[in-house]
């Protein structure tokens, strides 16, 4: 239960950031504001892990004997991404807009992560349900407070919690691979 926290906080880090940026960008934080964008974010972050898992589950039989270490470069590549973009200088573009055009691509974008992450997640045997439910929830949480951060504080914890995101992805799957390693020696 806490590795699903701790992947979901992990994975709801770039919803974070990109809605501390929608945050930034508007004059006055509203309650709905907050809600269009914990929404979109939060039902995209649930629904690619359970994509993802689907895709692996029909796979998992071929591959379980290199699952975690699947799992391991997957969460690796993420995290690693993540601590790349943490350090890039940001150059976004401040769009107020909570449009249907604007916040889908973001969605979209935001949760590719949690997709992948799914896909790990049907080489683990991990409960899919209680995952998407955490994920979603979480984003969901994440991102509303994300808006209310960008609005009063700017692009302060913007980096940091696209860092923090990485380092926790990274630490999991470098768990994932020790504890392989460990039972399997």
């Amino acid at each position: 239960m806490i590795e699903l926290v701790l992947i979901a906080l992990g994975l709801a880090m770039d919803a974070f950031a990109v809605a501390v940026c929608k945050g930034l960008s508007l004059p006055k934080v509203r309650l709905r504001h907050m809600l269009v964008v914990g929404l979109y974010f939060g039902v995209f972050q649930a629904i690619m892990p359970l994509l993802g898992w689907l895709l692996g589950a029909r796979f998992a039989g071929y591959v379980q004997a290199v699952a975690p270490w699947i799992a391991f470069v997957l969460l690796l590549v993420i995290g690693g991404k993540m601590v790349w973009e943490s350090r890039k200088k940001d150059d976004t573009e401040r769009n107020p807009s909570l449009g249907l055009r604007v916040m889908l691509p973001l969605a979209i974008a935001t949760s590719i992560d949690a997709l992948a992450t799914g896909v790990t997640f049907a080489f683990l045997q991990v409960n899919i349900w209680l995952a998407i439910a955490l994920i979603g929830t979480i984003t969901l949480a994440m991102s509303m407070a994300g808006m209310k951060i960008g609005n009063v504080f700017g692009l302060r914890f913007k980096s940091r919690a696209e860092l923090a995101g990485g380092i926790i992805l990274i630490g999991m799957g470098v768990k994932i691979l020790v504890e392989h390693l460990a039972f399997s020696g």
